[in-house]
């Protein structure tokens, strides 16, 4: 499945963005969750089902209508037939413009946070707007009652009109993957659609295909140690080169940044424990080489074909992303909330 945001490249216009603008009890997806409709094709999902099923025709009548804007709520249960039982309002916005969601993904590819303020009593465009509330190449006062913490969500102004305030917020996560053997090709394929950006790394750049996933930067350089140690601290490495030598010194490098993220290493115990004793006499203490994951993947998972661990490795990714942003988000919100009782 392509992304939306992965889509929009390709789109020409019209075309309807479907974004649950909120979300209440059991519902297949969260509050800003998007989906794309054009007249014979659909880019990402809001859940799936009889919800999505009708979404899509909603979307397509408004190519046919001419509609801008539209709000519904659907209760899952009743209205629909699906077992989640919750409720959700769609938010369907017309796209006639598709520069304004070039213009989104550039900034999100950029690694900037955006926040669209989408007005819903009238037809005008929505706003792209900066972390502290201004427009984006504009000077302006900060949006009433914005706060870029809060999810996606719908608002009332100082004026009694409605909005809905979308944070589109570029994804944190960081892998730089060492090798373009067959492991690491079929890992870049996996992760393809997975809410991260990778930089991949190899001296042989015949190894590289000719077209990459959006997500993915290919770095073709003879000395791979420098990537390592320029990355930007939190950053996950996963090491699969070719040579065990290269392997050693890069396990060295990142071992040695103590900001550095989780670091993965493939190879068996038996490579590992090699490792650890190299480690030791090149003055890697023992708290460091703990934290080096080896073997990579989770645990009950015992294939060895490259889509088999590549799978795998992609789930311990995951819940070792999701773990540390929760754990940022957390230590955001307390920050927060320090902040506004000072």
């Amino acid at each position: 499945m392509t992304t939306w945001l992965n889509a929009i490249p390709t789109l020409a216009a019209p075309t309807v963005l479907v974004t649950v603008a909120s979300a209440q009890g059991s519902t297949p997806r969260e509050a800003g969750a998007k989906m794309l409709v054009s007249a014979d094709l659909q880019f990402d999902t809001i859940g799936g089902g009889h919800l999505e099923l009708r979404a899509c025709e909603i979307a397509r009548a408004m190519l046919q209508n001419g509609q801008r804007r539209h709000l519904e709520r659907f209760a899952l249960g009743p209205g629909l037939g699906q077992c989640c039982g919750g409720a959700v309002q769609l938010l369907f916005e017309r796209i006639d413009e598709i520069h304004d969601l070039h213009r989104l993904a550039e900034r999100l590819a950029a690694r900037r946070d955006v926040w669209r303020a989408v007005p819903l009593d009238a037809d005008d465009d929505a706003l792209l707007l900066d972390r502290e509330g201004r427009m984006i190449g504009a000077k302006t006062d900060r949006a009433p009652g914005f706060d870029p913490d809060l999810p996606c969500r719908l608002l009332k102004d100082a004026n009694g009109k409605t909005w809905l305030i979308d944070p589109c917020r570029a994804t944190r996560n960081h892998l730089v993957l060492f090798g373009a053997g067959h492991v690491g090709a079929a890992l870049v394929r996996a992760l393809a659609e997975l809410p991260c950006h990778v930089t991949w790394v190899d001296e042989r750049e015949e190894l590289f295909p000719a077209e990459v996933p959006a997500n993915v930067q290919i770095e073709c350089t003879d000395t791979p140690q420098s990537v390592a140690e320029q990355a930007a601290p939190g950053t996950s490495f996963l090491v699969m080169t070719h040579s065990h030598a290269l392997d050693q010194a890069l396990a060295e490098t990142i071992l040695r940044r103590r900001e550095a993220g989780w670091f993965g290493l493939i190879g068996s115990d038996t490579k590992r424990a090699q490792f650890e004793r190299r480690l030791r006499e090149h003055g890697i203490g023992e708290e460091r080489i703990r934290t080096m994951v080896c073997p990579i993947g989770i645990p009950g998972i015992a294939g060895k074909a490259p889509a088999v661990v590549a799978a795998s490795v992609c789930a311990q990714l995951l819940q070792v992303w999701e773990a540390a942003n929760s754990k940022d988000a957390d230590n955001a919100a307390l920050a927060k909330t320090e902040s506004e009782s000072q």
